[in-house]
């Protein structure tokens, strides 16, 4: 196992097996996995800092088996913490706390191709900090629907006085985040959630379903309000996903969605985020900063 001593902001980590292939459709090795995070922290730690991130690993890269890893590695470096997050049925867990360049750059290393957050900080796990609408495309629906239905979405979020961020899944879906960064309760954000998927289900009954059903979902877009769960996480913007190339979930502007809407593709890989950061800055930027409050439902 080649092995390799890098020192990054100061911290020394370990890094193994560069060489090896993640992605072997486009033979993205696990040094551009580690490399696309390190240089994307910027942009993304304001957004995973101090919550209790889940990782999914492939340390057989995209084809071979993965997991979910809640439980922060016994093994983890010093300088990377553990924090509260969901939890599950047996109580608190020690999440990893991803919180530096360094230790998004560690998670890269264990294969963690993916990096799911969920809606409240660490320092008070009761009060989601986002509300969620995570728009699922059932098939043949594609992330056009999505794109129309985020539209729609938006406009009705504006109409009470909100606004919200885009960003695509880096799967085949999109998700639209509220800012809301002031106290709050998970049974709030989902129930609102909830009542706004139900006011697009009865507008365009053909084409939107707030049911989890299966059944319901064929040729609709889900809008899984359900996200909101206290138990439950989203991937992270700027996330890789495990598809056959390194596509990232990718904040997007709303001329974008309105293109996406009107049949332009959106999707991006690990280089061009990296580009859109450079020229775009961070677009999901508000989800950290600003301060909203939903209507009581």
């Amino acid at each position: 196992m080649t092995e390799r001593l890098v020192e990054l902001d100061g911290r020394r980590l370990k890094l193994t097996n560069l060489d090896k292939v993640l992605y072997p459709e486009t033979g993205f090795t696990k040094a551009e996995v580690i490399d696309y995070y390190a240089r994307i922290a910027p942009a993304m730690l304001p957004h995973i800092a101090g919550r209790g991130i889940t990782l999914k690993r492939f340390p057989d890269g995209v084809e071979g088996g993965s997991f979910f890893e809640k439980r922060c590695a016994s093994h983890r470096p010093e300088f990377v913490s553990t924090i509260d997050g969901p939890g599950d049925r047996g109580g608190a867990i020690g999440y990893c706390n991803l919180d530096s360049v360094p230790a998004l750059a560690w998670a890269g290393n264990m294969a963690a191709l993916e990096i799911h957050a969920p809606m409240a900080l660490g320092a008070d796990i009761e009060s989601p900090q986002l509300c969620v609408f995570d728009l699922d495309p059932g098939e043949p629906a594609t992330i056009i629907e999505c794109a129309r239905v985020g539209l729609e979405l938006r406009d009705v979020l504006a109409g009470i006085g909100l606004e919200c961020v885009a960003k695509t899944s880096g799967s085949k879906g999109m998700q639209l985040y509220v800012p809301l960064n002031a106290p709050h309760t998970h049974d709030h954000t989902s129930e609102f959630a909830h009542a706004v998927a139900r006011v697009l289900e009865k507008h365009r009954p053909d084409d939107v379903t707030s049911v989890m059903a299966k059944a319901q979902r064929p040729g609709k877009v889900f809008i899984d309000w359900s996200q909101n769960s206290r138990h439950k996480t989203t991937v992270a913007v700027y996330s890789l996903r495990a598809k056959a190339s390194p596509t990232v979930s990718t904040p997007v502007t709303w001329d974008e969605v309105s293109d996406c809407a009107d049949g332009e593709p959106l999707s991006f890989t690990a280089p061009d985020v990296l580009t859109r950061v450079a020229e775009l800055g961070d677009l999901f930027a508000p989800c950290a900063t600003q301060v909203q409050e939903l209507p009581a439902t």
